[in-house]
């Protein structure tokens, strides 16, 4: 069982000069993170430990509290005094969006006159945050927009968003289990409430290459790549071997002029988002067709949506033309909005990018 530290006590202990480390990937920490925190994605961990101090606490966060176990558990084994923080950033960005809460009940929030509403009740993240940032791009400077949700860590990622595009949080409040909060198109007014994020980066690109095709893999990387263009990043995702089937039609299309071996391929490999394997318990597809019904049950956006979403706020999507000629695939068998490139049109995005994963 590993220890614990409870997320009021953190941010003080930091204050003090204690080791906090983030074991989250980089990508997760554009959305917020606890001020002053390290960030050593899990991965990684083990080749730092001879960089670690014995003679002093370790504090491990993470999204929820899970990989912060495994962390701080491979910490005590190498000898290390380790705690993980409950809970992990959620349940630390919850506590925060509490407490200032509890200071913006001192402004009227009622005064208040929105220039637009937008009611995100039931949506899950990112579909909040993307829809804040397709809004306010229609929006002139100065106006204020008040969004509606039921997502308990909006809050959390709508000042990380603020604080990056250059927009302003206002304030929140709560009704029962909805929350109104308020933002401001540009910098004017700026309310000192922010969740600190690494504003120096927030012009740099972020790419993503994909090569699986697993359905749990490909709703997680467009999950990242929409969070990330929300945040005003320049997104371009690359689809390899593999991963081509993610762009795929689901439609019969003519196989004329295709060789024994492409036809085999075309046949063989699942055609598009709906027929998607899962990397864990596919049991012959059910296990895909279950996850996206409990999906659809917690108002999380299909991968289908994911993917237009994607596009709509301007993520390039780029295939291998090398990994189509190798598998048999034709232009004409992907989704529309579909770019082909090669290795130079991912690298050279790269160059441009602080964020950059392989899927």
């Amino acid at each position: 069982m590993s220890k614990t530290v409870d997320v009021k006590e953190i941010d003080q202990l930091v204050k003090e000069g204690a080791l906090l480390i983030d074991v989250r990937e980089e990508a997760e920490t554009l959305m917020g993170y606890i001020e002053g925190s390290k960030n050593i994605p899990l991965g990684e961990l083990a080749k730092y430990l001879d960089e670690l101090p014995k003679d002093e606490p370790i504090y491990i966060s993470c999204q929820s509290g899970k990989r912060g176990e495994t962390a701080v558990q491979l910490l005590m084994d190498n000898g290390f005094d380790a705690y993980n923080v409950t809970g992990g950033y959620r349940a630390y960005a919850e506590y925060r969006q509490s407490a200032d809460d509890t200071k913006e009940e001192q402004a009227n929030m009622a005064q208040i006159k929105p220039d637009r509403e937008l009611n995100c009740s039931g949506l899950q993240c990112p579909g909040p945050i993307s829809q804040v940032f397709q809004t306010m791009n229609q929006m002139k400077e100065g106006e204020i927009l008040e969004v509606k949700v039921t997502d308990p860590g909006f809050i959390a990622d709508a000042k990380a968003w603020c604080a990056n595009t250059g927009n302003t949080f206002i304030g929140s409040e709560r009704s029962g289990k909805t929350t109104v909060a308020y933002m401001r198109k540009g910098t004017a007014g700026k309310s000192e409430a922010s969740v600190q994020t690494g504003g120096e980066n927030a012009n740099k690109g972020a790419t993503l290459v994909v090569f699986n095709q697993d359905l749990d893999k490909a709703i997680a990387s467009f999950i990242i790549a929409t969070g990330a263009a929300a945040m005003g990043k320049k997104v371009t995702m690359f689809f390899t071997f593999w991963g081509l089937n993610i762009l795929r039609r689901d439609e019969e299309i003519s196989q004329d002029g295709k060789d024994f071996m492409e036809k085999m391929f075309t046949k063989m490999m699942p055609a598009g988002p709906k027929h998607l394997p899962i990397s864990n318990m596919n049991m012959g597809g059910m296990g895909a067709k279950m996850i996206r019904q409990v999906m659809e049950k917690k108002n999380v956006d299909s991968l289908e949506t994911l993917m237009e979403n994607a596009m709509n706020m301007g993520v390039r999507i780029v295939a291998c033309a090398m990994s189509m000629d190798v598998m048999g695939i034709r232009k004409e068998e992907l989704i529309d909005g579909v770019e082909i490139g090669g290795v130079a049109t991912y690298l050279g995005q790269a160059e441009e990018s602080n964020v950059n994963l392989f899927i």
